[in-house]
């Protein structure tokens, strides 16, 4: 068990002292030097509360070596076998995820028979050594992209490869298929930011172990023509500067309250 040498470790990289981990625990400083000399060990509630505190959970804590590997959720993962369709040339066509294909896909991606059903298609231009899948977005939380459009995302194999501030499609076990703007917090607490350039919603954030399959955003098919007059402009350079302090301000308010 790691417990001992990942809690020194994460306790002094956040710059806390035995006493004030004793403090948020409510225990003697003494027992804090007793946990990370491998002399006791907290009981449920405490570890839990370590866990909450340093934001890892409680089977990384315990059992992975923080320090040597870094956080469990940037570890590389074997790479997936993408299931794909190809033409007889064996040429890759581009598989079209609809809104009410949308839940089914989270049970079926990685079923060939399933992939077989969903609508195919090819696009011109887009580079031959990536792998390309469309999703059809529901709502107006990343206008001014419309309901119904079609998001063309080539496949990210790891989590560590995405770039904050970039839009990406997440296929993941508690939201669903979403499309936002990802900012990727990965090393510093295991989870990603999303964020709708609709100003109207909220940021949240979802654990990385939690995402199944990455798609950066490449390309996007609309009926719906950009009004030049239309107040929801695409999102500037300025913009997500503002967007990246903010975020970083919530953090840190998110921190303090949890301490």
């Amino acid at each position: 068990m790691l417990l001992a040498k990942n809690l020194k470790f994460l306790r002094t990289t956040k710059g806390i002292t035995q006493s004030e981990l004793a403090e948020n625990l409510g225990v003697q400083r003494t027992m804090i030097s007793a946990y990370e000399d491998g002399r006791s060990e907290p009981k449920l509630t405490a570890l839990a509360k370590i866990s909450e505190i340093f934001m890892v959970s409680i089977d990384e804590l315990l059992h992975h070596d923080i320090q040597e590997k870094g956080r469990k959720v940037l570890q590389q993962k074997p790479l997936k076998v993408l299931t794909i369709a190809v033409d007889k040339e064996d040429n890759e066509h581009i598989s079209m995820v609809g809104q009410k294909a949308s839940a089914g896909y989270l049970n079926g991606f990685a079923d060939p028979e399933y992939m077989e059903q969903l609508p195919q298609f090819r696009l011109p231009h887009l580079a031959t050594n990536q792998s390309y899948r469309a999703f059809e977005i529901s709502g107006d939380s990343m206008l001014p992209l419309v309901p119904g459009t079609l998001i063309i995302g080539s496949y990210i194999e790891q989590l560590s490869a995405i770039k904050s501030g970039k839009t990406y499609v997440l296929v993941t076990s508690t939201e669903g298929v979403v499309y936002k703007r990802v900012f990727n917090y990965l090393q510093d607490n295991g989870k990603l930011f999303l964020v709708s350039d609709n100003e109207h919603y909220k940021p949240y954030e979802i654990k990385g172990e939690d995402v199944m399959e990455v798609w950066e955003a490449k390309a996007y098919i609309s009926t719906d023509f950009p009004n030049p007059k239309d107040k929801n402009m695409p999102v500037t350079n300025e913009d997500l500067a503002k967007m990246i302090l903010d975020l970083k301000a919530e953090i840190v308010k998110m921190k303090g309250s949890r301490n």
